[in-house]
């Protein structure tokens, strides 16, 4: 199959068989260095590393079409048999053995990390695994999700521009002049940018706008563009293109343009527009001018990012990047249970780096350089002549093939048994079924009793549920079983993701239905830090007539010991607040969470709702204790007016 159009002159540097370009391979080692550390030791070192894969969507954009430009000039035509023939042998090798190799290694560590999996492994086959993780709901920047592969979204990006760019390429050839060419490249890769932006400003999902091949296709157009651009600029190239001077502008232009990019890696990104698409395309735009520093005629930008270490990690960035992401998800999940991948010990990050490191160079060795040169048919020959070598060639070539049997079947037992859901969401899921279950089994009323509510004095009882209204989110959530176990007829209003921010305004909701109970449960401190003001205006909403027990919180975040502080703070400067002390409760109990470290199950959710039943039968007696001591100190003055 063939692609033929008429075909441009293109200049000498592009048109050579052999033509390798000065500061790609440094750009790559760039992109790479900064999604890796981006991922590896966040979120300290580079908050906004993850610009990188748009400087790896500029290069693959220029490239490729340097290289169908190359081809069309040579023979007056495009073979797109041998195009993606050339593309396949570059990608798909190192891909398989990522996805074996890891599946495999996902069945041994087990949990959380085979969520998905099949579907996983369907995307990366299909070259639509941006597409089928966002039908999933899966997240880019969902921490807690232990997603394996989940940075092959940007693989399934270009492969799927690896497959449509062929096709419509000729139609630009059609297009009279180079400009033409050009600025029809830059105006789609505007539209695509001004689309991500229209994405993200219309409130849309922010990971559907940045995984989406049409939402985040400008880096590649761009790219495009840039090949279009330069096969002109030097066809012919003036005298001036070679002087001392524009070597010296371009060059620092260059630099300038790397330092922009430190920069926008070095700054904690937003999810608004300015970011997406606002930083990304800053990203891809100083790209461009890094790649036209280095491919400037003599330029001692390009070889001056492309000095051996740099070209090292180069030539192996795909390896490197394919990698790094799924040994994390391992590491954490075998090695450091407590943490996340966005929590990561530093030790864990520079032991996956090592690994990543080791397991890139021998990919690129013994598996990706072979199949490039050789194809899949040569490969798989020159591996089985090796069984009719030596003895000790046929032992290693049985080894490799009794190992690559091993794996193949790992990696298969970890498909078969990979779940839909995680553990915390399985947990969660749980306790809103055990809540809607009992509300059909036994229901109460949800208005409480006027009387109650309104009484200064609670009854000497104990407190039953039917006299507490419990607002949270998806910790609460998950133990909902439990609360209505322990405390039947409680009302629990409790979703996922909620913060505190959310709790006044649930609270003043439930006040004015007429629903608001006499004492308030709030749990809402996992999601992040705690607002004062929040507090006080639940507070205020709470009202003195009513108790208030605010439940601290417990997760592998960075922020919970100050949410904690601050509740606990908060109670002992305010009467008829009191904390439960989840953390406390649950700390020696990690094994009944959920693999996040967050959610408690069945057994979890049970101390959960001792906790809080305790701390709400602990401020009923305080107010009674502070109702007694009014009372007495009021009969006290009476009797004193009285005497005499």
């Amino acid at each position: 199959m063939t692609s033929t159009a008429p075909s441009p002159r293109l200049p000498a540097r592009f048109a050579g068989p052999d033509t390798r370009f000065a500061g790609l391979d440094g750009m790559r080692a760039i992109a790479v260095m900064l999604v890796v550390v981006y991922h590896l030791f966040p979120p300290a070192l580079l908050p906004g590393g993850f610009v990188g894969v748009d400087v790896f969507f500029v290069i693959s954009g220029f490239l490729i079409t340097s290289l169908l430009l190359r081809e069309h000039v040579s023979t007056g035509r495009v073979a797109l048999g041998r195009f993606w023939q050339r593309r396949a042998r570059r990608l798909l090798p190192a891909l398989a053995v990522v996805v074996v190799v890891c599946s495999a290694l996902a069945w041994l560590v087990g949990g959380d990390v085979l969520v998905d999996l099949d579907a996983q492994v369907l995307g990366a086959a299909t070259f639509s695994y941006n597409w089928i993780s966002v039908a999933g709901g899966g997240g880019y920047f969902a921490a807690a999700t232990p997603e394996l592969f989940r940075n092959f979204w940007s693989l399934a990006v270009e492969e799927q521009f690896y497959l449509l760019w062929p096709l419509i390429f000729p139609l630009f050839l059609l297009l009279p002049r180079a400009w033409a060419r050009t600025t029809a490249a830059f105006a789609l890769a505007a539209a695509s940018a001004a689309w991500m932006g229209a994405v993200v400003a219309g409130g849309g999902d922010v990971t559907r706008a940045y995984f989406g091949t049409d939402t985040h296709a400008f880096g590649l157009l761009l790219g495009v563009g840039l090949a279009f651009l330069l096969a002109r600029a030097f066809d012919g190239r003036r005298r001036w293109m070679d002087s001392p001077a524009a070597r010296h502008v371009t060059g620092t232009a260059g630099m300038l343009a790397l330092v922009g990019l430190a920069a926008l890696a070095a700054v904690p990104q937003s999810t608004s527009a300015m970011t997406f698409p606002g930083a990304l395309l800053a990203a891809s735009l100083l790209s461009a001018v890094a790649i036209v520093a280095g491919v400037w005629p003599g330029s001692w930008f390009g070889r001056g990012i492309d000095v051996r270490p740099m070209r090292w990690i180069g030539d192996r960035s795909y390896g490197i990047y394919l990698w790094h992401w799924p040994l994390l998800v391992l590491a954490v999940g075998a090695f450091a249970p407590d943490a996340t991948v966005a929590t990561a010990p530093v030790w864990v990050g520079l032991g996956v780096l090592a690994a990543t490191a080791a397991a890139s160079a021998l990919s690129f060795r013994y598996i990706e350089t072979p199949v490039r040169r050789l194809g899949f048919r040569a490969s798989a020959r020159a591996l089985t002549a090796r069984l009719q070598g030596g003895p000790r060639a046929r032992l290693r070539t049985v080894g490799v093939a009794l190992a690559g049997a091993l794996v193949l079947t790992g990696a298969g037992a970890a498909i078969a048994v990979s779940p839909d859901q995680t553990s915390a969401e399985a947990a969660v899921e749980a306790g809103r079924a055990a809540y809607e279950k009992a509300l059909r089994e036994s229901p109460t009323p949800l208005d409480p009793d006027p009387s109650a509510t309104d009484a200064a004095t609670p009854a000497p009882s104990g407190i039953t549920g039917d006299q507490i209204s419990a607002v949270g989110d998806s910790v609460m959530l998950a133990a909902a079983g439990g609360l209505v176990e322990r405390l039947p007829g409680i009302e629990v209003d409790a979703e996922v993701s909620r913060s505190m921010w959310a709790g006044p305004e649930i609270v003043d909701e439930l006040d004015a239905s007429g629903r608001l109970r006499p004492y308030v449960v709030v749990a809402l401190g996992t999601n992040g830090a705690v607002d004062p003001s929040s507090l006080e205006d639940l507070a205020d909403t709470v009202g003195p007539k009513r108790g208030l027990v605010l439940v601290n919180a417990y997760a592998p975040r960075d922020w919970i010991p100050g949410v904690n502080a601050e509740l606990t703070a908060f109670a002992d400067d305010h009467r008829n607040v009191i904390v439960a002390d989840w953390s406390g409760a649950i700390a020696p109990h990690e094994d009944l969470l959920a693999g996040d470290r967050i959610h408690p199950g069945a057994a979890g959710g049970r101390i959960f709702a001792d906790t809080v039943a305790a701390a709400v039968d602990e401020l009923a007696d305080e107010r009674r204790a502070d109702a007694a001591d009014r009372a007495a100190r009021l009969a006290e003055i009476l009797s004193t007016d009285l005497t005499p």
